[in-house]
């Protein structure tokens, strides 16, 4: 049978006086429950406080990085804002280069236009962000097939300019032009397919344009002939030379000695008997110069 009051023995030091204080169960349970629930509204009270705190330096951490974040966002735009007007720039001279090209408009221009009504007023600041690079990314794409293009069209062009022959190819004086005359040997009218340029024996002779030796060689009528196949159904050949200073494949530049001037073959003087030819059909030298 459980106690329904306790007592309490109270003796103070250097006293031989005893107190009792009697307390009852139920004021013991009370003053228990009590004691209880303030410890742990006090622990609930701490763990609150603690939390609080740690939400609130986390807070300051994310308010301190979306700070940051828009900032960067904002230093981001403004620079993908600076690439756009460079893009711009890059496309109006794109342009002015395809018309001296003589090239037709680069379908990139019809495709770098992008724009419209808002498609949704809430967009992120973010995804506004990824929209603009995704637009100048393929901006970018397509100048550069466009500049790939001119690049190959002005390759082919330097190529063929320097294929194309030019001036004569040796110093001296015109003895003979293109076309019908009289034989010097026959006196019979005859096709002469080239030009004959007079001057001493061993007067250096050029190439007139870049090209590959494709005879190097004393030929009927010729003497000592060198023949170059510049391309582009381009041939040049350089006749009656006194001294041959190239093989058959080696490639020449415009300008680069070949051979000296002579009197070999049907000839009847020093000279240089200089023709061209486009897909093996002779035309005027005088053309070219």
């Amino acid at each position: 049978m459980s106690a329904e009051k306790y007592t309490v023995l109270l003796i103070p030091e250097g006293s031989h006086r005893v107190r009792r204080l009697t307390l009852k169960r139920g004021l013991v349970r009370s003053v228990v429950a009590c004691v209880f629930m303030l410890v742990l509204a006090m622990a609930w009270v701490v763990t609150d406080y603690v939390h609080m705190r740690v939400d609130r330096q986390e807070l300051h951490q994310l308010r301190s990085a979306n700070l940051q974040q828009r900032q960067d966002l904002q230093r981001l735009a403004a620079t993908l804002d600076d690439l756009r007007q460079e893009m711009v720039v890059i496309a109006q001279n794109d342009a002015k280069v395809r018309v001296l090209a003589q090239l037709t408009p680069s379908h990139s221009d019809a495709l770098t236009g992008i724009g419209g009504p808002p498609e949704d007023e809430g967009l992120s600041a973010a995804a506004d962000l990824q929209r603009r690079i995704d637009e100048l990314r393929q901006s970018i794409d397509l100048r550069r097939e466009s500049q790939e293009e001119i690049q190959g069209v002005l390759n082919d062009q330097r190529s063929l300019l320097a294929a194309r022959p030019k001036g004569l190819p040796t110093k001296g004086w015109m003895t003979s032009g293109f076309g019908m005359r009289n034989s010097p040997f026959t006196g019979k009218r005859k096709m002469h397919e080239g030009v004959d340029i007079a001057a001493r024996t061993g007067t250096p002779i050029y190439a007139s344009a870049d090209g590959i030796v494709s005879r190097s060689e004393t030929a009927v009528g010729y003497g000592k002939l060198v023949v170059i196949d510049h391309g582009y159904g381009y041939k040049t050949y350089y006749g009656h030379n006194s001294k041959l200073f190239v093989k058959v494949g080696q490639r020449v530049k415009r300008g680069d000695k070949i051979a000296a001037v002579g009197n070999t073959g049907t000839s009847t003087g020093s000279h240089v008997h200089y023709e061209v030819r486009l897909n093996n059909v002779p035309i005027n030298p005088k053309k070219f110069l």
